[in-house]
């Protein structure tokens, strides 16, 4: 390369990286906004996780002052979506360890897979044969059910190549349903406690609310109201589906894949696209479980990790239009509500036998 070639080489590569300023201080600045909401104790008692503002504060902006911004903050928008949610997801592996598995024990690991597979083949056959809903739409829904909410809709979203519009949707279905979850869980609980309708100790309390509550976040505030037994049992259950979500992604990958080959010819087959983001997320994860990092480091880099998520909520927020959640109508939240009865009551039934079968 001669040195006129590489001069304007580095013009341009300033010039796109100038580009990408001023959407990336917009989704900072919102991202630190709702943090600070987030740690208002009335949002904590909701279990309303940053993540979740973020998303709910970049649609409000988004349909009210970024039309006036956009062409300026665009590039930097879409950098936030698509660059550090990635990142953010191979990072998110340093709040898990493979250890965590071992302390819930096969009872955990084995009611977690259950739920999980049965959650999303659920939303799938409903969502499709029932609401006829497009596939996109039914595996956001499905993910952000069946796993982790929010966290899964956004790493499911690159696989699926869904519109900003119905990923919002399905995130508006976490937040809808978990929200409702942290009042109904502890209610259930005392209720249970006094009458002695079923064998549910804080401990297995716990574990039913880790694989069957949509957020972390939810999941937390939950098993804080129950008391330290049952709030680090919902923890740790919580985590293991959180773990799932790479091998979850890898098997969506391929079965979009072979569902793409089947509808081609078979010269143009097209081969499997591996999310590489989650390769890595799990390849994370086993790293943290060696403890080679100071603890202080990790808290460090847990910080950034949820400092980048939420720019990525906050620039997905900022591109959905309120007026293309309207029009994707009752379905989503129908197929929701659905999943939410199954994981509340279909969770209870299987929680309760597993627990009998193995504990």
């Amino acid at each position: 390369m001669s040195e006129n070639q590489l001069g304007k080489f580095t013009k341009s590569h300033q010039h796109a990286v100038l580009k990408l300023i001023p959407g990336v201080i917009l989704a900072s600045a919102l991202t630190m906004l709702s943090i600070y909401i987030g740690s208002i104790p009335w949002f904590i008692n909701m279990g309303l996780g940053v993540l979740t503002l973020a998303i709910l504060l970049g649609i409000i902006v988004g349909n009210t002052l970024y039309p006036f911004l956009k062409s300026a903050c665009d590039s930097g928008i879409h950098f936030s979506k698509h660059y550090l949610l990635r990142t953010g997801i191979i990072l998110y592996g340093f709040r898990l360890t493979f250890q965590q598995i071992t302390d819930v024990g096969a009872t955990g690991i084995l009611i977690d897979v259950i739920m999980l597979s049965s959650t999303f083949f659920i939303a799938l056959w409903i969502g499709r044969i029932l609401f006829r809903l497009d596939s996109q739409t039914v595996i956001l829904i499905g993910a952000g059910s069946s796993i982790c909410g929010a966290a899964a809709v956004m790493a499911t979203e690159p696989v699926v190549k869904a519109s900003a519009s119905k990923v919002a949707v399905a995130v508006s279905t976490v937040v809808i349903f978990g929200t409702l979850a942290i009042f109904i869980y502890p209610w259930f609980y005392q209720l249970n406690a006094y009458y002695q309708w079923l064998n549910f100790s804080q401990e297995t309390f716990g574990i039913f609310s880790g694989s069957t509550v949509h957020e972390v976040a939810q999941v937390v505030a939950i098993g804080h109201t129950l008391g330290n037994d049952a709030e680090n049992a919902a923890v740790i259950s919580k985590m293991i589906r959180v773990m799932l979500l790479a091998p979850f992604l890898l098997l969506l990958s391929g079965y979009i894949s072979r569902i793409g080959a089947k509808s081609d010819s078979p010269q143009e087959t097209p081969p499997i696209t591996i999310p590489w983001f989650a390769v890595f997320f799990i390849v994370t994860a086993g790293f943290n479980s060696f403890h080679l990092l100071p603890e202080s480091f990790v808290n460090h880099i847990i910080t950034a990790d949820t400092i980048m998520l939420a720019m990525a909520m906050v620039a997905l927020g900022l591109t959905t239009h309120i007026s293309a959640i309207r029009q994707a109508g009752i379905k989503p939240i129908l197929l929701a509500l659905c999943l939410f009865i199954w994981l509340t009551v279909g969770g209870l039934i299987i929680n309760q036998s597993i627990q009998h079968l193995l504990g």
